[in-house]
């Protein structure tokens, strides 16, 4: 810390509260009609944004430090903190809408005219965040990208388009697990140890369905041979390069394979010390995706509650629109998907002395 003496910092100077108290200024009062709950309805928005600010500043640093050939293992502790400093902001976002609800329907009709073409589609932060994390332009479904750059301006559709150019935390995420160097071993080909387990698991499966034949009908026999029949091919498409890449074509999967089998490597044995703060960093995006799906779901509820289904102030089909993009702008869909291929430990292949050593803490006596 600097020693060096600076003039005294009076709190509301150093907060420029002046500026930012000053700074609600509702439409119904400049026509001599002032409706009670716009500045309520301001304020939270205001405050939304101050958190946009700061998820940004998060995120920003924590590319940063993925954008290297190499992230050190003190900076994924730095990584892991920050993730899990948006994941507390992100229940703020939640629990304000809380707030937001204490306004009534007829309360929001006394000024929600004024406001129109504004709407959160033009929050220029919030697409700044999901172009960070991995959602693209190209990546969104039609209606949804129309909404996405439409309704901005042009200063900040360049804005958008700028940072677009530079790698997302998905892609940084996906070079940083295809370098993770466990599972490639010339003595020990993990993958197949892996595959030969999971046929186990599978014909033990087929073995219990056939022996339990005597209590099925014909119909539900049929239904869970073909479910069985979905998991094996299911498997095999983690398992074989070219069906990954072919649903990678598809659209139904974004990382590579390589990235992907390591992220499940991770997963599988995150029991491991040295895996434990990458288990952490993937565990943390999944919990800001799922929390922004949940946010943007709120939202929808919370829209169809104001406006049941009128037209949303920006042109949108309000809730419709709102739930929609709950359903479709998940970034880091893989990740959750990597549930579908866990195994029990108890069936895990049993690693090499050496790379277990490798993944472990030792001390010399």
């Amino acid at each position: 810390m600097s020693n060096k003496i600076h003039d005294p910092v009076y709190y509301g100077d150093y907060l420029q509260l002046n500026k930012l108290l000053d700074s609600q200024h509702p439409k119904s009062k400049e026509i001599n009609n002032e409706a009670h709950d716009e500045t309520l309805f301001i304020i939270v928005h205001q405050v939304y944004e101050l958190w946009f600010k700061q998820i940004i500043h998060e995120l920003k640093s924590i590319t940063t430090m993925f954008s290297g050939t190499t992230v050190e293992e003190r900076d994924l502790t730095t990584v892991v903190a920050r993730l899990e400093r948006i994941t507390k902001i992100q229940g703020l976002l939640v629990d304000q809408l809380s707030v937001m609800e204490t306004m009534t329907p007829m309360d929001f009709l006394e000024f929600r005219d004024l406001l129109v073409p504004a709407s959160g589609f033009q929050s220029v932060q919030f697409r700044e965040i999901e172009v960070l994390m991995g959602l693209r332009t190209h990546k969104r479904k039609e209606v949804d990208r129309d909404f996405f750059l439409g309704r901005l301006s042009e200063e900040d559709k360049k804005r958008i388009l700028e940072i677009e150019k530079s790698p997302s935390l998905l892609e940084l995420a996906e070079g940083w697990l295809e370098r993770i160097p466990f599972t490639k071993n010339p003595k020990f080909d993990f993958w197949a140890e892996y595959e030969t387990q999971v046929e186990k698991i599978l014909d033990a499966d087929e073995k219990i369905i056939h022996e339990n034949q005597a209590t099925l009908d014909s119909r539900s026999m049929a239904i869970q041979i073909e479910n069985l029949n979905s998991t094996r091919e299911t498997f095999a498409s983690l398992l074989n390069d070219e069906k990954h890449n072919q649903l990678i074509k598809l659209g139904r999967r974004t990382l590579s394979r390589k990235a992907t089998l390591n992220a499940l490597f991770i997963l599988l044995y995150r029991d491991e010390p040295i895996l434990h703060l990458p288990y952490k960093f993937l565990t943390a995006l999944m919990d800001i995706d799922e929390l922004f799906t949940t946010w943007r779901y709120r939202h929808a509820i919370m829209a169809q509650r104001m406006l049941g289904t009128k037209i949303g102030t920006g042109g949108s089909s309000g809730h419709q629109y709102l739930k929609m993009a709950a359903e479709n702008n998940r970034v880091y869909l893989d990740l959750f998907n990597l549930s579908t291929f866990l195994i029990p430990r108890s069936m895990l292949p049993t690693l090499p002395e050496d790379i277990r050593r490798n993944l472990g803490f030792h001390f010399n006596e």
